[in-house]
């Protein structure tokens, strides 16, 4: 796996233990002693007053994984195999959120936005004594300022008004990295989600610092299934290209492994998804409508619903690759329990609106699956796709990939469109995407969104880094001869 922070170490570490326990059958019997065991009594531990403090951390954390957030703790006293034991039982997940935030680790965070750093020279002006209009600015002996934080309300003005620049912002990372401000502080001093604004892309998990953030996992509610002898299929999507270091076959051989009845790619799916938008995108703009957005994207989705309704005519009905590969698995397994697999946690609120899609799973959460059942994918024996796909559906991964799919499939007609790329939806692109909604106008017919810098290769919940991922499906992509012009 390529880290890009200890976040993600011990994330992936924490869940690769769990499930080492489940699959040796002593997860309700284990599962207690496993804080004890990551941090002993005298482990040195960073950024953390005590080993009993990681301790209490390591059990919280648990509670997402096992599909559970903080207000599912009944008793301060109940021990985690409690909770593993519901987790084993129950028949399917049943969280109403899909994320939470752990409040033992969270405590960690600044509390203040604004600081007098020892910059400040005691200048004459005091500015930002003048200018503060709650009165919070007051002077040491020294002349230097300082700030009552009990009466500060982080308006800025202080910070703008300073010379010297002497006066820092001290940002809280998850809030600044939200782009449609969904998470703030409680009463508590504790981060809290409001789901009613959140879009799910899962940003400020990539942000916090402290590893607080979590999805709520339905990694044991799939396992849970494939150990009761259920049909399991796995559908992924096209960014496994760019996630594991071995040849496509032998991570899907390694899938097999895991106890997965079939495994089907999302990108077969992706061919539908561009075929049905391709004839919509040309219909649309012949009926006279100025452009046209994907739809594939469901975090985006989520963006238009609450935050841009203007935009809704103007958003694609075509469904995603997902929407199409869960029919396509539905057909051929009428009774079996359907998993999307990929580095998404929007698809998490998609199927809910779907009722052919049962769980996800995400890369991350699958790379420490592979770990827990000590599968060496390197040695998985292959297993390869019946139906191959055309490279352009496997390319869904990157920015672009939509538009150059729609394009390559339209041929001759693709000279009629000229199309715009949004591919991070932060603050910026947000409000770039309300003004086309708004004034009804766009610098191009047909614009490809998607809410992940890169593309969904970049995803919150991958398990490779963007860089190398994007490297690796590039190449990946090389290898896959069919395209839609070979096809005509």
């Amino acid at each position: 796996m390529a880290y890009t922070s200890n976040v993600m170490i011990v994330r992936h570490k924490l869940l690769a233990n769990l499930v080492k326990l489940w699959n040796e059958k002593q997860l309700v019997e284990k599962i207690d002693r496993l804080p004890i065991e990551l941090s002993p009594r005298r482990s040195k531990t960073l950024g953390r007053c005590c080993p009993h403090k990681e301790r209490a951390v390591w059990k919280y954390k648990c509670f997402p994984l096992l599909g559970f957030d903080m207000t599912d703790e009944e008793d301060e006293v109940d021990l985690l195999s409690k909770y593993a034991k519901k987790a084993l039982e129950r028949e399917a997940p049943n969280k109403e959120n899909l994320m939470c935030v752990i409040d033992e680790a969270c405590t960690s965070c600044v509390q203040i936005n604004y600081e007098v750093s020892n910059l400040c020279r005691g200048c004459v002006a005091r500015s930002c004594y003048t200018n503060c209009p709650k009165d919070a600015i007051s002077f040491q002996k020294n002349g230097q300022a300082q700030i009552n934080h009990d009466t500060c309300v982080s308006c800025g003005i202080c910070h703008k008004s300073c010379p010297y620049h002497a006066i820092v912002y001290i940002p809280v990372p998850c809030e600044e990295a939200c782009p449609v401000k969904a998470i703030s502080k409680d009463e508590y001093g504790i981060e809290s989600i409001d789901e009613s604004k959140c879009i799910y892309c899962g940003k400020c998990l990539k942000a916090c610092p402290f590893g607080a953030i979590f999805e709520i996992s339905q990694a044991f509610d799939v396992l849970q299934s494939i150990r009761r002898g259920e049909e399991v299929i796995a559908i992924i999507a096209p960014s496994i290209l760019g996630q594991f270091k071995t040849t496509i076959d032998q991570v899907y051989g390694a899938f097999k492994q895991i106890g997965f009845t079939d495994v089907i790619e999302v990108a077969q799916g992706a061919m539908d998804t561009t075929s049905n938008e391709a004839h919509e995108l040309l219909e649309k703009l012949e009926e006279g409508q100025p452009f046209m957005t994907t739809s594939c994207c469901p975090s985006y989705i989520e963006l238009v619903n609450k935050h841009i309704p203007e935009m809704k005519p103007f958003v694609s009905s075509t469904g995603s690759p997902m929407y199409y590969t869960a029919r396509i698995a539905r057909k051929k397994y009428p009774n079996a329990k359907i998993v999307f697999v990929g580095p998404c946690i929007g698809k998490r609120q998609e199927i809910r609106r779907d009722e052919e899609v049962d769980m996800i799973l995400t890369f991350e959460e699958v790379g420490a699956i592979f770990k827990g059942m000590d599968i060496e994918l390197e040695q998985a024996p292959e297993y390869k796709m019946v139906f191959n796909s055309v490279r352009e559906a496997h390319g869904f991964a990157l920015n672009g990939g939509v538009m150059g799919a729609v394009k390559a499939y339209l041929g001759k007609d693709a000279g009629k469109v000229n199309g715009i790329e949004v591919a991070d939806l932060n603050r910026k692109n947000i409000t770039m995407l309300r003004s086309y909604a708004k004034s009804k106008k766009a610098p191009g017919q047909f614009i490809e969104v998607m809410t992940c810098e890169g593309g969904c290769i970049s995803g919150p919940s991958a398990y490779n880094d963007i860089v190398s991922g994007r490297r690796q499906l590039s190449q990946q992509l090389t290898k896959v001869k069919e395209t839609y012009e070979e096809r005509g």
